[in-house]
């Protein structure tokens, strides 16, 4: 069983910056990998970027691609996305999310993960 808790989301204007964290608990972290996912207000929930257990292989959406940052820390047990250039198409809840599979590439979809976090809210205003 883990437990992931997500921070960081709140008020952001065009071209904004946000530093969202996910707090995981319960099984080692190092044993998987990790991935956060958003969902806007009448949408399907969308992959947006995953990261292997060491941190090094890395797989982003296009639509983030080149302003959104993943990292992890396993001794901390936390995966950070940091958001920059932040557009009102990044409103959303984001969620991060636990993969077995450690092969970023191989998942992008909601059924590849199998622990959530409750989200938290990045809200664009302009």
């Amino acid at each position: 069983q883990v437990q992931l808790v997500e921070s960081g989301g709140g008020l952001v204007q065009a071209g904004g910056s946000l530093r969202l964290s996910c707090a995981a608990s319960g099984r080692a972290f190092s044993d998987y990998a990790m991935g956060w996912f958003r969902q806007a207000p009448g949408k399907e929930r969308e992959f947006v970027v995953a990261v292997s257990r060491n941190g090094v292989r890395i797989r982003y959406a296009d639509s983030v691609k080149g302003r959104f940052t993943i990292s992890r820390s396993n001794a901390e047990t936390t995966v950070y996305l940091q958001m920059n250039s932040l557009r009102p198409m990044d409103t959303a809840v984001y969620f991060c999310a636990v993969a077995y599979e450690d092969n970023p590439d191989g998942v992008k979809t909601n059924d590849d993960y199998v622990y959530w976090g409750q989200g938290t809210q990045v809200t664009f205003c302009s």
